[in-house]
């Protein structure tokens, strides 16, 4: 099955909003070996729209739409495709009761335009929108299947994969399980990963080998087609142990993962606490932690110490480390990391410092940072790290630095290969 995804709106070509539904299915479409050779981006224009689709209906036997079913008048996805298939549109009851019953909840009056919400093409499957109000759309003409989908993504992605999925599942060969597994790597460029694996990536055939660079962070996945889910699980595992045994030190977990839920995985099993002093990254890492439910378990807060007079009131640096080191350095970064896990009274204090742009500080160039790990009853690890980018990129960057020192410095037996 190979796939084409045509998103519809203006807005997208005027970069107002940025097509992340197309990223988001391609990436549900490579897990189920679904081949995406096309994304289009068609604004609210039938007669473009039109033409988009007779390009598509060519060279794709899948074709998934976004956006374009709401109840204005520039929203013609749906009679657009209606057209280009010779279907008429027809209302669906079921629809047309869930937006009419959608506006009394919110004790709204239903203006009359939002019935065309509910008109859906003759004969498709009708995706409920368990999350909005536009139905979505599923059904063949010919040779193609065609995906309607809302454009809103808090509508869109739980479509796709309560009701989308299942329909594309229906229409797939059953003779061959595809199976896929996702490697997380941090600490390894992309051109590294490739150097270290390339007489397996230039050799492989079934399972497949996919690098993907990230900011800071490089996944491959391993995707196998066999018609035992058993026997291809094997192989899937084989390729893992080669893949581990050349740049294993840089794995940190598997699939849809990340170093934050890693961490706080860790911390949890070892009963651990742990507690941040901020100055280059100006609470970013806290507010990364809190992004998770029932982190206060291990996270008990943080300071933002952005001044050298706060550093020194409240986190209690010694002035002759700021006066002699500054507070660019691997001694502030000890300091700090010693006294906020004293001052909060956890197992563990983290602390970043360092120069974020647009100038140099105390003679310290941009991307200049120290990371410091104190850790109740052993010596205070201190990590020196030069990073690129703007401003945002190295405080960004410099919050994945730390999750990773967290995490390969309690894993047991782990080694922090990033400096």
């Amino acid at each position: 099955m190979n796939a084409e995804i045509i998103a519809i709106g203006s807005e997208l070509l005027l970069g107002q909003i940025t097509n992340t539904n197309a990223q988001y299915i391609s990436r549900q479409l490579a897990n189920i070996g679904v081949n995406v050779f096309y994304h289009t981006v068609v604004g609210d224009n039938s007669a473009r729209l039109s033409e988009a689709i007779g390009h598509a209906q060519k060279r794709s036997n899948l074709i998934i739409f976004t956006g374009g079913l709401g109840p204005t008048k520039d929203d013609l996805t749906k009679e657009t495709i209606a057209d280009s298939v010779g279907r008429s549109l027809v209302i669906d009851n079921k629809a047309l009761e869930n937006i009419e019953a959608y506006f009394k909840r919110r004790n709204r009056v239903m203006t009359e335009n939002n019935r065309k919400q509910a008109l859906v093409i003759e004969g498709s499957m009708v995706l409920p929108n368990d999350h909005g109000m536009a139905p979505g759309m599923a059904f063949q003409e010919g040779e193609v299947k065609y995906l309607l989908l809302p454009g809103p993504p808090k509508e869109m992605q739980p479509m796709f994969t309560t009701y989308g999925l299942p329909f594309l599942f229906s229409q797939l060969d059953k003779s061959e399980q595809i199976i896929s597994r996702v490697l997380n790597f941090y600490g390894i460029g992309e051109s590294q990963l490739e150097t270290e694996l390339l007489d397996l990536i230039e050799a492989q055939t079934n399972p497949t080998i996919a690098p993907l660079a990230k900011d800071g962070e490089v996944t491959i996945r391993l995707t196998v087609k066999h018609e035992s889910k058993t026997e291809g699980m094997k192989l899937i595992e084989e390729l893992e142990t080669k893949i581990m045994s050349r740049v294993g030190a840089f794995f940190y977990g598997y699939d849809e993962t990340t170093l934050t839920k890693e961490v706080a995985l860790l911390y949890k099993k070892q009963n651990l606490t742990i507690a941040a002093a901020e100055s280059i990254t100006g609470g970013l890492f806290s507010s990364e932690l809190t992004t998770l439910p029932g982190i206060s378990e291990i996270f008990k807060g943080g300071v933002v110490c952005y001044s050298n007079e706060l550093k020194q009131t409240l986190l209690q640096v010694p002035n002759e480390v700021l006066e002699q080191f500054g507070a660019v350095s691997g001694e502030c970064a000890k300091s700090l990391a010693d006294n906020v896990r004293d001052l909060l009274s956890t197992d563990v204090g983290i602390s970043f410092t360092g120069v974020a742009g647009p100038m140099p500080i105390e003679g310290k160039e941009i991307g200049t940072v120290f990371i410091g790990v104190s850790e109740v009853g052993k010596e205070t690890k201190v990590y020196p790290i030069s990073l690129a980018g703007t401003r945002e990129q190295i405080q960004s960057r410099s919050v994945k630095y730390g999750l990773y020192c967290l995490l390969k410095q309690f894993q047991k037996g782990g080694k922090n290969n990033v400096f």
